[in-house]
């Protein structure tokens, strides 16, 4: 294999405002708003030369978030602690407060974004 298996993702949201707002302010980014063929696309920071997929928030009627169906994301974090004490005062619910997840394997906690959005945070400590 030459690279990771995941090169882009993309989350639904419904409202891109509140979608960015409480992306930023949980992971404190900064995220760029594009209009591409029908889509309002919000880009996350990418990292060149990083490890790691990119990817963008998506508003379009073919788009639907969800908390039960579909793929699983992990935002990886330096201590999740930090992100995961930023996600109720964002408009975000925590669903599974941090938790070891296997010697050697860190920790994670999965929350619920202002779209009703399932996504994860991963961390080492």
């Amino acid at each position: 294999m030459e690279s990771n298996m995941v090169g882009w993702f993309e989350i639904p949201v419904n409202d891109m405002e509140r979608a960015k707002k409480f992306y930023e302010s949980v992971f404190k980014i900064s995220i760029s708003i594009h209009e591409l063929d029908g889509l309002v696309m919000g880009w996350f920071p990418s990292a060149s030369g990083k490890t790691g997929a990119m990817g963008s928030l998506v508003q379009h009627s073919m788009y639907i978030p969800s908390d039960t169906m579909g793929p699983i994301l992990y935002f990886s974090c330096k201590d999740l602690s930090h992100e995961l004490g930023r996600v109720e005062n964002s408009g975000g619910t925590i669903i599974q407060a941090k938790k070891q997840i296997g010697e050697g394997h860190g920790f994670m906690a999965l929350i619920k974004d202002t779209e009703g959005n399932r996504i994860a945070l991963h961390s080492q400590n």
